[in-house]
């Protein structure tokens, strides 16, 4: 059986989003396949950085 046998799709045919915290335009990725609705954030750098909300506490860094 050979690899790979699914459909290829070109960059901009891809599902894209916007990151809620660099505002970051960013396209899907295979890794993010199981839980596209759940990706928020272009990175882990701006997941970290995230624009706290009410009811969450944070830190200090």
């Amino acid at each position: 059986m050979a690899k790979g046998t699914g459909k290829m799709r070109r960059m901009g045919d891809l599902p894209s989003k916007t990151c809620l915290t660099c505002g970051f335009p960013f396209t899907w990725r295979k890794k993010w396949a199981r839980d596209w609705e759940g990706v928020k954030y272009c990175s882990d750098r701006c997941r970290r950085n995230k624009p706290s909300s009410s009811g969450e506490a944070t830190g200090p860094e």
